[in-house]
């Protein structure tokens, strides 16, 4: 399909500068229009559509100023871009037209490399734009048949339902009820634990007695945690429901399920051959109930992770085999979700690791035996750091440091993030103090943190306890903050910021990423997830979402850092879409408090020979090029 060319309006007084600009631009493939004045300006915009108007800020009539507000009285940014060709550079000049709805601005003499960028990028944004408008109409239209879909699906059920009802023996009602709920899960209808057991128990009998296989398959839903605090507990039973009647329809008659409680289910799988029969039923339960599910208008997709454990002639016990398969889901887990996994003898020895390190954990001196090492956040407009991140290490007397994420979401679990947190507080502002006044230390901040309330009281006392300014600590919180206690978590984000403390959004795009979060509270910073700049050469869909939350924090006038930047090329990508802070190991890795000034040193001497090399840096002009450390 032949995209149109670009019609370009280009309004200028001096027919010159109209003859020249329109001479090149249509040499690129533009379809240009000129006016000499603002009024005539406006009667082409009226009498036809362009793709972007070039406006000359100077003109005898109506100066550009007017006609850019008259243009925004019918058009949106958006809809219309405006760029303003002014012959002054002034600040105010400039502000003044960027407030009144200016998309961007260049000025004269004209720099056609740089104009061209410009409206080649506000096209491509326009166009976006509109095609993201088309998609969204069209997947509205694609959730209206799937809800009518449902609704016929759901009506032709109860029917069944009260048919089957009408032909049950009144006099057998209330026994059969009595049994059904003593052994039936209320909510979906299916067998519960107790039921389950029962089952098992008299499967392994009949396995015993001959050479029948059997399997038990532990099944946890993936993010349905989120579904259920997002969109309340209503839905999320409407989900369970509807992920309960996919189970059920894709089992033999002899095989058993339960739900366990929560989002988790079980299955016993008897007479196939094994572990065969077992991994051919985990795969097909995976893509059923990833499928989408329609509830209340609502378009839900949910994951499962599966453990399975194979009955042998020396593991015949119910709750072991059921504890085994746990063990088994909780691999899929934490190896990448949306799998299974069969039970190996190490998981026990790993469930055992997990309680040594828990109880180690609880035990440790916070002082000896954690470290904070920092990792430089650096602007590249002016090339020096910025800020520097503040990471937690922990120096396990026999096994050395242990990874973050071993032992970071264990202390959530257990609670030792509290203590933990906030001596990474008081420490990271000590050692804050030790640098340089312009550059800031960032510190995570768990959600555990914001649920226990006293996170406020501890960032109180380290910035008291140390002298530090508090516009010099951020505060980096993860989106799920936001999704539980809502107003209580917003109030101390509003405290916090009361002091003077600047507050990030981390991991940004990884989650829901909703625009309402950015609305809500107006975030200083916002890190784009480094799992977007990792896949920045190799997946075509990073560079979108990159470019996507760049123009996002722009708009909401929020600075934006791209995190694990390790290479040149991904530095240069990341410049190209408006990303001035970064953070990788292509500047530093993590290093230790005393190292931090070296490094900050190397940081600046790096950013003065790539200086020195292509010549003068204007005090704006973001550094192309940073050498590697």
């Amino acid at each position: 399909m032949t995209t149109p060319k670009p019609a370009l309006l280009i309004v200028d007084d001096v027919a010159a500068n109209r003859a020249v600009l329109a001479r090149r631009f249509g040499r690129r493939g533009f379809e240009i229009a000129e006016a000499d004045c603002g009024k005539r300006a406006l009667e082409l915009i009226d009498q036809r559509s362009f793709d972007l108007v070039l406006l000359d800020v100077m003109m005898p009539d109506v100066d550009g100023l007017e006609v850019l507000r008259r243009v925004r009285q019918q058009h949106s940014p958006v809809s219309l871009p405006v760029i303003m060709v002014t012959g002054r550079s002034e600040g105010t000049d400039i502000a003044e037209a960027l407030a009144a709805g200016a998309n961007d601005y260049v000025t004269k003499p004209v720099d056609f490399v740089v104009a061209l960028a410009r409206v080649n990028s506000q096209i491509g944004r326009k166009r976006a734009e509109e095609a993201t408008h088309k998609a969204n109409e069209s997947l509205r239209e694609m959730n209206q048949n799937l809800e009518r879909r449902v609704a016929e699906r759901t009506a032709d059920l109860v029917a069944t339902n009260e048919h089957l009802k009408k032909e049950i023996a009144e006099r057998e009602r209330s026994q059969a009820e009595i049994r059904y709920l003593a052994h039936h899960d209320a909510l979906t209808g299916l067998g519960n634990r107790i039921l389950l057991n029962q089952q098992l128990n008299q499967s392994l009998i009949r396995v015993g007695q001959s050479d029948e296989t059997l399997a038990v398959l532990f099944i946890d839903l993936d993010s349905f945690k989120i579904t259920n605090d997002t969109l309340g507990h209503s839905v999320g039973d409407a989900l369970l429901k509807t992920i309960a009647l996919r189970l059920e329809e894709n089992l033999r008659e002899g095989d058993k399920i339960a739900r366990l409680g929560g989002d988790e289910f079980a299955i016993v799988q008897i007479g196939e051959d094994q572990p065969k029969g077992a991994a051919a039923l985990a795969d097909r339960l995976i893509e059923v109930i990833r499928k989408p599910c329609i509830v209340d208008g609502h378009q839900l997709v949910v994951g499962a992770s599966i453990g399975i454990a194979v009955a042998s002639s020396d593991k015949l016990d119910p709750d072991q085999l059921l504890k085994s398969a746990d063990l088994a889901m909780y691999r899929a887990k934490a190896e990448g979700r949306g799998t299974y996994r069969f039970f190996e003898a190490e998981m026990d020895a790993r469930a055992q690791a997990r309680r040594t390190m828990e109880s180690d954990l609880r035990t440790a001196q916070i002082e000896s035996a954690f470290e904070l090492y920092y990792q430089p956040i650096v602007d590249l407009r002016r090339g020096r750091v910025s800020s520097l991140e503040a990471l937690l290490r922990w120096r396990h007397p026999h096994r050395g440091f242990v990874p973050p994420s071993e032992f970071i979401p264990l202390a959530e679990e257990i609670g030792v993030i509290i203590p933990l947190g906030e001596w990474v507080l008081q420490q990271a502002c000590a050692e804050a103090m030790h640098w340089p006044q312009e550059i800031n230390v960032a510190v995570n901040v768990s959600p555990v943190q914001f649920k226990y309330g006293g996170l406020l009281r501890a960032v109180t006392d380290a910035l008291r306890d140390s002298g530090l300014p508090a516009r010099r600590l951020e505060l980096e919180i993860t989106e799920s903050i936001l999704l539980e206690r809502t107003e209580t978590n917003l109030a101390i984000l509003n405290q916090l910021r009361a002091l003077g403390v600047r507050i990030s959004m981390d991991d940004f795009g990884t989650g829901y990423s909703s625009l309402s979060y950015l609305r809500t509270f107006r975030f200083d910073k916002i890190k784009i997830d480094q799992s977007f700049i990792r896949d920045l050469q190799t997946k075509r869909d990073s560079l979108p979402i990159i470019r996507a939350i760049a123009d996002l924090g722009n708009s909401f006038g929020m600075t934006t850092i791209a995190e694990g930047v390790e290479t040149e090329e991904q530095l240069s990508f990341l410049l190209l879409e408006g990303c001035l802070e970064v953070q990788g190991y292509l500047f530093s890795p993590p290093r230790p408090a005393c190292e931090i000034l070296a490094v900050i040193a190397r940081v600046e001497q790096a950013s003065d020979a790539a200086a020195a090399e292509r010549g003068s840096i204007g005090k704006d002009e973001p550094l192309v090029q940073l050498a590697p450390l």
